[in-house]
């Protein structure tokens, strides 16, 4: 079921009024109603894989409890294991299986010897990296010992499943969320309201900015052979909205509604392009699985504590494997090996952690050096975004080689945007009102969060909000461009 629906704008609506009216603050009733919920909205899509996430559920529910229960260092290491392979098995043989098939029958030909296998027409589940990392988690930090394991089968399932969240993040940590389902919520209106201006702003920024930059994406992207080099730097430029815009987006809507329910989730987003290096931009963008990877692999691993040389191979390792982790494609190794890359020198010169307060805090506008500082970091970002689109290397090569030619100079006509439901200019202009809003914003949580102005001026905002969503807003129905990963 998409945010951007009919079915949802039907479904949360039925589920609040069940939550707060129906279950009298009962708490064993409203985590049920969040499974049930959860189950109805995940299996919108196809109700086959909830037995998935079922599976999943009773396997580290149990895993949890009996690694508590056991005192043999060995076993437990082998219930650990249980667990993990369980999961990255499902989420491997889901994702990664053609994948890996047909670059071992490419190796194989290489050396010139034929197999014949055909691909598994296997159907990717939506959200199964997410779900994954998030029940992993649990199980890592009870067999660490930093977290009592639940015996609330009802609240552990809810942990799992909990819809706003279930397909595209935050990945939530059991030791952040788990702990929410075991006490009593009750309406707060303050809460709830700003809740509901994130969602808002979530909903802005996919159906108003990334799903009309997804129509100049698309078309520049797929017939990137047609045009100069000019457009396909748009291209590029569009797509970094886009996907941007989509899904921190989404993770405002995923935030803002479950805050309406009672629920604070971890925050995903924070301005990253506003980052004035690489660094500060892994800091702010997708904070739920960087954190994740820090903790349960680049500290694992010996983090930053064995020296300069281990400390380098671990920040590759980092950067690849969550290049991986988004898809079975070449193209997205070489975008997280291309971080890697960028992040290299910062690490080098020990400036990897020079930025860590908010651009220009207390002022209106960045210095020079600021503003100059966060076009060469969206620079790079853009350039990396680009084989994170392509088709494949050789597609984004080409893109990037284009781009860097002498048709850069070509000035783009009306004629080469025919089928796109909005003119450039328009959704240009509409960027720079998002970018504008964004940077106001930057100190905040979200945009809106504490929005002290008078009441006149402050619904006027609202209303001035909801009315591009209407009138700009792209209503395809889009879906959200990381229920691919």
């Amino acid at each position: 079921m998409l945010f951007n629906s009919i079915d949802f704008a039907i479904f949360l609506p039925i589920v609040f009024f069940l939550y707060w009216f129906v279950t009298n603050h009962n708490l064993r009733l409203q985590n049920s109603l969040i499974v049930i919920a959860s189950y109805v909205f995940y299996g919108w899509w196809d109700w086959r894989f909830l037995s998935l996430i079922i599976f999943s559920t009773l396997v580290d529910y149990s895993v949890g409890i009996r690694l508590n229960s056991e005192q043999s260092e060995k076993r437990r290491k082998i219930l650990l294991w249980t667990s993990i392979l369980v999961n990255l098995g499902f989420l491997g043989f889901f994702k990664y299986f053609n994948f890996f098939q047909d670059n071992f029958i490419s190796a194989f030909s290489f050396f010139g010897v034929k197999i014949n296998a055909g691909s598994l027409n296997i159907i990717l589940p939506v959200g199964i990296s997410f779900y994954t990392f998030q029940t992993m988690s649990y199980t890592i930090d009870v067999y660490r010992k930093e977290l009592e394991p639940t015996h609330d089968f009802i609240a552990f399932s809810a942990f799992v499943s909990f819809f706003p969240q279930l397909v595209a993040g935050p990945i939530e940590r059991a030791k952040n969320l788990l702990p929410q389902f075991y006490r009593k919520r009750f309406f707060d209106y303050t809460e709830a309201a700003d809740g509901m201006r994130q969602t808002l702003w979530g909903f802005f920024k996919k159906i108003v900015i990334a799903d009309n930059c997804a129509e100049f994406a698309n078309l520049i992207f797929n017939n990137s052979e047609k045009f100069p080099g000019s457009i396909l730097f748009l291209g590029a430029i569009f797509f970094s909205f886009q996907i941007y815009g989509d899904f921190s987006g989404y993770s405002d809507i995923a935030i803002g509604i479950s805050r309406v329910f009672g629920f604070n989730l971890k925050r995903n987003f924070a301005f990253p392009y506003f980052s004035r290096d690489i660094a500060e931009f892994w800091r702010r963008w997708h904070i739920s699985l960087s954190s994740w990877f820090r903790d349960y692999l680049y500290i694992p691993l010996g983090g930053s504590k064995s020296g300069k040389w281990i400390n380098i191979r671990n920040t590759f390792i980092i950067f690849v494997v969550s290049g991986f982790w988004h898809g079975a494609n070449w193209t997205f190794i070489a975008w997280g090996t291309l971080n890697a890359i960028y992040f290299l020198p910062l690490l080098v010169l020990h400036k990897n952690r020079q930025h860590l307060d908010t651009v220009s805090e207390g002022k209106r506008l960045p210095s020079l050096k600021e503003a100059s500082e966060i076009a060469v970091t969206f620079f790079l970002v853009m350039i990396g975004w680009v084989f994170f689109r392509a088709d494949n290397i050789l597609h984004a090569l080409k893109y990037l080689c284009t781009i860097f030619s002498k048709s850069f100079f070509v000035m783009p006509h009306r004629m080469d945007f025919v089928g796109a439901s909005m003119h450039p200019l328009v959704i240009s202009v509409l960027i720079i009102i998002f970018v504008i809003a964004e940077w106001f914003g930057r100190d905040k949580l979200h945009v809106m969060e504490n929005f002290n102005l008078p009441r006149l001026p402050r619904w006027l905002f609202y209303l001035a909000v909801g009315f591009l969503i209407i009138v700009a807003g792209n209503f395809n129905k889009t879906e959200f461009i990381y229920f691919a990963f």
